[in-house]
């Protein structure tokens, strides 16, 4: 059960994190986002404070993809295959990776190692 507590320390862990990782233009930010029925990830460029690109498996673009994969760590690994993928279009080939507070297992892990798959280096 998530309660509020677990949220704050959620959030407490998110602002150390941030503290220690910043996304440039060189290297943005590659942040993931996991909820309880949804996975999301964005690369941000720090220095000017904007997202470069984002996919989540809510997305119109790649619902076709999404159909017939089954479990959210599946999904995971397809949103960060499909994150790098775009990324390669856009020639950002190294990033910083932000767990956002969260732990580095499960549905995190899978968006990495998808993130890894596809080309991108952290």
């Amino acid at each position: 059960m998530i309660t509020k507590n677990r949220i704050q320390n959620r959030k407490r862990l998110k602002q150390h994190i941030r503290l220690l990782i910043s996304g440039t233009s060189e290297r943005p930010r590659l942040t993931v986002f996991r909820s309880l029925r949804h996975v999301y990830a964005q690369v941000v460029d720090d220095s000017t404070g904007k997202t470069l690109l984002g996919v989540s498996d809510v997305s119109k673009h790649f619902t076709e993809q999404f159909k017939d994969v089954k479990g959210q760590v599946a999904m995971g690994k397809k949103v960060g295959q499909l994150l790098a993928r775009q990324a390669a279009e856009k020639n950002i080939v190294q990033v910083v990776f932000d767990r956002n507070g969260f732990r580095y297992h499960g549905v995190v892990k899978a968006v990495a190692d998808g993130a890894r798959e596809g080309g991108l280096k952290f």
